[in-house]
C-alpha cells in the first residue's frame, strides 16, 4: 500500500518536475498506484506504453518518463536539493509550533462598545479594498459561525483579492488569463462569501480551541483520521464533475483556508496541505489582519485648527492607536448591521445582501484607472442607517 509520505512526493514530482497541471496530476494517482508506478525511479525504469496508457497523450507520457529518468539520475548523483519530503520536513518543522488557541488569540481584531451616538459621529477615511475586508470578516461570523477568526481573515482577504484582481483586469491595468481560467482551482471545494465564489482548502484536523497540540493546516499525522490517499480520492471527484456548489458548503465543514491560485500557479504546486502554513499558497490570516488594522484613518477634520497645534505631528504610536480604534467603531457597526437582519434572513441571503450593503457606504473615488487605490470617506451613520426596522 503506497504511504502519504510517497503520495506526497509523487505529487510533488508530477506537478513540479513532470511541469503536469495540479488538476491532471492528482488525477493520475490512482492509476499509479494500481500501475505500482509510485516514484520517479519507477516511472524512469517504465514501458512508454504503459505510461502512455496512463497519461493517453503522448506527449505527457513523454514529459512524465523524460522528468523521471532526469530526477533518477540527479538522486543517483547525490543531489541534496532532492531529499526525501520525510527529511525535509524535519529541518522545516521540526521545531515545536504554536497552539491553534495561541493563534485565534494573536489575531483578535480591537472590539468596541461606544456609544451609538460616538458611532454615528465617526467618519473614516479609507480605501475600497480593506472596507471589503472588515464587510467580509464581520459577514462570516453569521453566514460561516463554525469557522475560527484565522478562517475568516483569510476568507475574506480571497475576496478582496479577487475582487481587485477583476477590478485590475477590468481596467486594462492586468492583462491574461488568471489561474482560475486556468484550471487551478479545479478539484477543490468552493464557498461564497459577499457573493463571490472563492476556492478555499479543508484544514482537516485544526481545533482553534486546543491549547496542547498545534495543528495549522491539514494534519498528516500516523493517527489522524483523515488519510491523505481520502483527499486525493476527494480531489478527483470534484475534479470529475462533482464540486460541491459554491453556496452548498455545509455548516459542519472543518476549517478552512482562502486558496491563492495565483501563488499555487506561481510556485507551479503542488497543493500539499500540511502543518507550516509558510509553504501553504494560501491567503495568511496575519496578512490580512496586518493590512486591516492600518488601514482606517479618521476623515480630516473640516473644523478651523489651531496654526500651532497643527505644526505637531501625532507619533506613529498615535496614529497606530487611532486606526485600531477607529477598526474597532467600523467592526461594531458592521456587527448591528449584519445581526439586525440575522434575526429574519437565511445567511444565503444575508451573504447575498452584503455586497450591496457594502457598496452603498463604500468611499467614492475617480472613474477608471484614476480612481485605482483612490480614498475616501466612509460614515458609520450610513452603516447604522441600513439596519432592519423593527
Amino acid at each position: 500500500m503506497t504511504t502519504k509520505t510517497e503520495i506526497q512526493a509523487l505529487l510533488r514530482f508530477l506537478s513540479q518536475d513532470a511541469k503536469l497541471p495540479l488538476p491532471m496530476a492528482m488525477s493520475k494517482i490512482k492509476d499509479l498506484q494500481q500501475a505500482t508506478l509510485t516514484s520517479a525511479e519507477l516511472l524512469a525504469k517504465a514501458d512508454i506504453k504503459v505510461v502512455e496508457g496512463i497519461f493517453t497523450e503522448e506527449k505527457h507520457a513523454k514529459q512524465v518518463l523524460n522528468a523521471a529518468k532526469r530526477v533518477s539520475k540527479k538522486r543517483a548523483a547525490g543531489d541534496t536539493e532532492l531529499l526525501s519530503p520525510v527529511k525535509r520536513n524535519k529541518t522545516r518543522i521540526g521545531a515545536e509550533t504554536t497552539s491553534p488557541a495561541s493563534v485565534e488569540a494573536s489575531l483578535a481584531l480591537p472590539s468596541s462598545s461606544a456609544e451609538e451616538e460616538e458611532l454615528r459621529a465617526t467618519t473614516l477615511y479609507t480605501n475600497r479594498a480593506p472596507l471589503v475586508l472588515a464587510f467580509a470578516v464581520v459577514l462570516l461570523q453569521y453566514t460561516m459561525t463554525s469557522q475560527p477568526l484565522s478562517s475568516r481573515l483569510s476568507l475574506a482577504q480571497a475576496v478582496v483579492s479577487l475582487n481587485s484582481r477583476s477590478k485590475a483586469m477590468s481596467l486594462g491595468i492586468e492583462k491574461g488569463k488568471n489561474a482560475e481560467d486556468e484550471g487551478w482551482g479545479q478539484g477543490q471545494p468552493t464557498a461564497k462569501v459577499m457573493g463571490r465564489v472563492i476556492r478555499v482548502m479543508k484544514r482537516w484536523g485544526y481545533n482553534p480551541k486546543e491549547g496542547s497540540r498545534a495543528s495549522n493546516g491539514t494534519t498528516l499525522d500516523d493517527n489522524d483520521n483523515f488519510k491523505l490517499e481520502d483527499k486525493v480520492e476527494d480531489s478527483q471527484a470534484t475534479i470529475k464533475g462533482n464540486e460541491t456548489p459554491a453556496d452548498q458548503v455545509p455548516e459542519e465543514l472543518p476549517a478552512l483556508w482562502g486558496l491563492d491560485l495565483e501563488a499555487l500557479r506561481a510556485a507551479n504546486g503542488p497543493l500539499i496541505p500540511g502543518k507550516d502554513t509558510s509553504k501553504l499558497p494560501i491567503y495568511t490570516p496575519e496578512s490580512a489582519r496586518a493590512y486591516i488594522l492600518k488601514s482606517f484613518a479618521s476623515a480630516p477634520s473640516s473644523a478651523t485648527v489651531d496654526p500651532e497645534s497643527s505644526r505637531k505631528k501625532p507619533s506613529a504610536a498615535a496614529i497606530a492607536a487611532s486606526k485600531e480604534k477607529n477598526l474597532g467603531l467600523l467592526l461594531q457597526a458592521l456587527d448591528m448591521l449584519y445581526s439586525s437582519w440575522a434575526q429574519v434572513l437565511s445567511t444565503d441571503e444575508l451573504d447575498r445582501r452584503a455586497w450591496s450593503f457594502y457598496v452603498n457606504v463604500r468611499p467614492e473615488v475617480e472613474d477608471g484607472v484614476a480612481g485605482w487605490g483612490g480614498k475616501g470617506e466612509v460614515k458609520l451613520a450610513q452603516i447604522l442607517a441600513m439596519r432592519r426596522k423593527g
